[in-house]
């Protein structure tokens, strides 16, 4: 596929694919078990299904770059902060 039209490359491709999958897994979860209950987290907000992945996406996000700022290239370790942060969202704060 020739991506050259937009100056994309194949990570943030493949970054937009992903929103577009776990976007797509939220609505397969919610046809399966419909519902998706407000729940209170651990900053106090209501949040839904989808507010939490919104909150899981954006702190990953801001954990990479503080990352980047911090510690520069080496990206190695840096991927398990996101992961333990958006378990956080979905079960391990909420109530």
């Amino acid at each position: 596929m020739d991506l050259s039209w937009m100056a994309w490359t194949w990570p943030t491709a493949a970054l937009f694919i992903l929103i577009a999958l776990s976007i797509a897994a939220l609505g397969v979860w919610a046809l399966f078990a419909p519902g998706g209950d407000r729940r209170l987290g651990v900053v106090r907000l209501n949040t839904t299904r989808g507010d939490r992945l919104f909150i899981a996406w954006l702190g990953s996000g801001f954990t990479g770059l503080g990352w980047l700022a911090a510690c520069g290239a080496p990206l190695g370790v840096r991927w398990g902060c996101p992961r333990c942060g958006g378990f956080a969202c979905f079960a391990g704060f909420s109530r």
